[in-house]
């Protein structure tokens, strides 16, 4: 059946809200192409947008021509101001952007692990609140957020995970209890930072990855047909615990020691860099572990650095090889501080190991946004939500 008239105009205007935010401001002739509606339809759409505060004039063309310049049209990137945060077990990171993505401010804060839950979930929101002011924003649209364990793919909410600070989960009630009128969303942090790696980083020409998180813990993230998987339990990708040979015992349902964070997690791998003679001082919070692989990489073909680097990437490719068996992605990324340390180099050192453990051809690739890539992602979904409710749903 052909669409309602309504439909069709919600129709429209979504294409046309995308296509500016894909695009950056456009003119109501370039709208007409990029579209195929008819002028009289685009003129429609753009008084209707206009009127509803969604898009604005935000400048016209330059091209020398007889009369006045086209006027260009673009979202009006203060209509909502977002929110993504970064929750590790050691600190908080925030950045505010407006609807269209564009980052006005950022911030973080370190939270020790002796400080207590209240004073830990007082920190991250004064954080935040700090930030919000700092990006001149009278209140927030939308905040995402990115954290480690477990989130109930039914209520959406981060369950209790053993090893992780009470005031992870304490911190989600808070900020919605301090910011009443925006959405709060919270997902697992190697999932948004599949996301990211998907949309602008290793992975944008691949619908099916599986993101391997290197930093100071271990992860995993599947996407699979351009869908990201979670699970039955939301527990998909919880690689820590995979039992693995070279470990001194078994992981258990409690603690992850004897699975493949001991092989891969950064302590492993500082450890391992000792036993090579290679030490490394890391950059304000990053994990060690990627300190001394991208030292490691700065030293050549020194024999310490090359055998070091020969062994991480067979300890790495264990873990992939399980992963490739079962889920066959085609596409391994590299993820986190340690994976982008690596480099190509790495990478390709684990490829090399993989093609001999596994019959199934994988290419593996480096991370193109490191430990970023959990606050981009987080910044992305925030903005995808903001902009479903704001532009509507045909």
């Amino acid at each position: 059946m052909p669409a309602s008239p309504r439909t069709a105009r919600a129709i429209n205007d979504r294409m046309a809200l995308q296509l500016l935010q894909a695009e950056g401001p456009l003119t109501a002739g370039r709208l007409k192409e990029l579209t195929g509606l008819s002028r009289p339809t685009v003129a429609d759409l753009v008084e209707r947008l206009t009127s509803a505060g969604l898009i604005q004039v935000a400048g016209e063309t330059g091209a020398q021509r007889r009369g006045p310049n086209a006027k260009l049209y673009g979202l009006v990137a203060d209509r909502a101001h977002l929110a993504a945060l970064d929750v590790r077990t050691e600190g908080v990171a925030v950045r505010v952007s407006d609807l269209v993505g564009r980052v006005l401010a950022e911030a973080s804060v370190p939270i020790g692990g002796d400080t207590g839950t209240g004073p830990a979930v007082e920190q991250a929101v004064t954080l935040v609140e700090r930030t919000v002011k700092e990006a001149g924003a009278d209140r927030l649209h939308t905040v995402g957020i990115g954290a480690p364990g477990l989130i109930d793919p039914a209520a959406g909410e981060l369950r209790d995970s053993i090893g992780l600070p009470e005031w992870h989960r304490r911190l989600v009630a808070a900020l919605q209890e301090r910011f009443p009128h925006a959405r709060v969303n919270v997902e697992n942090e190697t999932n948004l930072a599949a996301l990211a790696e998907q949309r602008e980083g290793a992975a944008r020409d691949r619908d099916t990855f599986v993101l391997l998180w290197l930093g100071h813990g271990t992860g995993a993230a599947v996407v699979l047909d351009g869908t990201l998987r979670r699970g039955a339990s939301g527990g998909t990708g919880e690689i820590g615990f995979l039992p693995v040979p070279g470990t001194s015992g078994l992981p258990s349902a409690t603690d992850c020691e004897g699975g493949f964070h001991s092989l891969a997690g950064s302590a492993a791998i500082t450890a391992l860099a000792g036993e090579h003679g290679l030490t490394a001082r890391a950059e304000g919070e990053e994990p060690t572990g990627a300190a001394v692989v991208r030292e490691a990489r700065g030293r050549g073909d020194a024999d310490r650095a090359d055998a070091f680097l020969d062994a991480l990437a067979h300890r790495i490719a264990i873990g992939v090889a399980s992963v490739v068996a079962v889920l066959d992605p085609g596409c391994v990324v590299l993820g986190g501080e340690i994976g982008q340390a690596g480099g190509p180099e790495l990478a390709a050192r684990v490829a090399e190991r993989l093609r001999g453990m596994a019959p199934l051809p994988t290419e593996v690739r480096p991370s193109a946004l490191g430990g970023a890539a959990v606050l981009r992602g987080a910044l992305l979904t925030a903005r995808e939500s903001a902009q479903r409710e704001l532009f509507g749903t045909p």
